[in-house]
């Protein structure tokens, strides 16, 4: 048998205002335990809750960018289930009238462009986080969490498989990274994703039962917990069994799935509009106001660098994967010109000192200005260019420009004349035999002859000066 697989994702995503989504308390990550919480969301009697304005502008700013359909008219509902951290007995989300809805974004994946749909994208609030201690063998719950606006996004059943997923998630966090409403952290949990999978035989008409995937903290992890899932769909049913509907966690380190609990449909949680809370009107007004602000999104940042600074689609693509370091490389044209020659330190030099040290382009000890001196520098002939790269190794470890460092370590070029002239004359009479295959003709000799040159001084003579006195020496002879 074949089987055609089919996933859809639900991504909730931590919005980065100031405050919670319906009470004042400041919306924090790493503060001490339950101190940022009040009685509206501990959910005390009697509190009430108040929308926040910025939770529905990034709403709306989400929206727009996966082009869905703003809705008019909003409501909030109640989602009611008992849960530890859940302090209220139901979480306030959105169930039959969401902020966003019919939307899609374009995923490049297997080499093309394709279309996958966005059911809905809803505001809801966050719960609590489950502290799980061993030792005592008992759970602590901290409410800092609790009340942070969420926007759930929905995409439709349209990836088939684990690479779509994945492709999928880099593509949305990517364009939720431009938009600039989350830091989109999973560790953090500012970002998680949880997967609906089944698989049919190819050509079937209905889709199969399908599974929930939870407890997956990288998107490697939701590729990894896909092709488990699809495979052990497949041994199944192959074997004459049924797919349970199902939540299953995803266990990392053993590479395979746990039952969580059964499958709970709408009707479980029974919603209700929240009696709290009244319909909101969103106004036209306020949507073309967010339209009017949005940033630039990444596909309209790589043709402009396709065009505006003349890259390769492949160099433009590198640098528009992260935001920080687009915005760090247009900093450092604005400084010099030479977008080319910016785009080779930073896509060949910088990310690999980046990687090698586990640290973000806002991690390092280096600023544009830094880096456009030290690119200066190997441009006007003071140090070569592999020089340059040991200099950045140490702007980076210090912080400090590549002035100083060149200053402190004496490692300017020679290019002076009379100096190289003077290392040339022991090269040649140490080197006779291979200064007379450069005079028969032999080019990449004189290659052999600027290496020792460049030996003997340590590295400090200008290779290039001495590629020019090599020649003039030989044709002179």
């Amino acid at each position: 048998m074949k089987f055609e697989t089919v996933i859809g994702l639900e991504v909730h995503l931590q919005l980065q205002t100031a405050t919670k989504i319906f009470c004042g308390c400041a919306n924090q990550f790493g503060s001490q335990p339950n101190t940022n919480t009040c009685p509206v969301c501990l959910g005390m009697p009697g509190s009430l809750p108040v929308f926040n304005e910025q939770a529905l502008e990034y709403a709306i700013r989400v929206g727009l960018a996966l082009n869905c359909t703003i809705n008019p008219v909003i409501k909030f509902d109640r989602k009611n289930y008992f849960y530890p951290d859940l302090p209220k007995g139901y979480q306030i989300s959105q169930y039959d009238k969401p902020i966003c809805s019919n939307g899609s974004i374009l995923v490049k994946t297997g080499g093309v462009e394709k279309p996958i749909g966005i059911t809905r994208a809803h505001l809801e609030e966050d719960a609590g986080k489950l502290i799980h201690d061993n030792a005592t063998n008992s759970s602590l719950v901290d409410y800092n969490r609790t009340g942070t606006p969420l926007i759930e996004i929905v995409s439709e059943p349209d990836m088939r498989s684990a690479q779509e997923a994945y492709d999928y998630l880099t593509a949305l966090k990517l364009t939720l990274q431009y938009l600039g409403v989350s830091d989109c952290d999973m560790e953090k949990g500012s970002l998680r994703c949880d997967a609906n999978i089944s698989i049919r035989e190819f050509g079937a008409p209905k889709f199969g039962t399908k599974t929930e995937l939870k407890n997956m903290n990288s998107f490697r992890a939701v590729k990894n917990g896909l092709e488990h899932e699809i495979n052990r769909h497949a041994q199944v049913i192959l074997a004459g069994g049924k797919i349970v509907q199902e939540t299953l966690l995803w266990n990392e380190e053993k590479g395979m799935t746990i039952a969580m609990r059964s499958k709970e449909q709408a009707h479980d949680y029974r919603y209700f509009p929240d009696p709290d809370l009244v319909p909101f009107h969103v106004e036209e007004k306020l949507i073309a106001t967010v339209k009017a602000q949005m940033p630039e999104l990444p596909k309209e940042k790589l043709q402009r660098f396709l065009t505006e600074h003349k890259l390769s689609d492949y160099d433009a693509s590198v640098l528009v994967q992260d935001k920080k370091i687009a915005d760090f490389f247009e900093t450092c044209v604005s400084q010099y010109s030479d977008a080319k020659k910016i785009c080779n330190w930073i896509t060949s030099v910088l990310l690999k000192e980046m990687s090698d040290r586990k640290i973000s382009i806002d991690e390092m000890k280096l600023t544009p200005e830094s880096l456009t001196g030290l690119i200066k520098k190997v441009e006007d002939s003071v140090i070569s260019n592999l020089v340059g790269k040991d200099v950045l190794k140490t702007m980076l470890d210090t912080g400090k420009t590549a002035d100083a460092i060149i200053a402190e370590q004496g490692l300017a070029q020679v290019s002076d004349d009379s100096a190289l002239e003077k290392i040339l004359d022991e090269v040649f009479a140490a080197n006779a035999d291979v200064v007379a295959q450069v005079k028969e003709g032999k080019q990449s000799a004189a290659g052999f002859l600027v290496g020792q040159a460049m030996k003997k001084s340590q590295g400090k003579a200008n290779p290039k000066k001495l590629g020019e006195l090599i020649a003039r020496r030989i044709s002179n002879v």
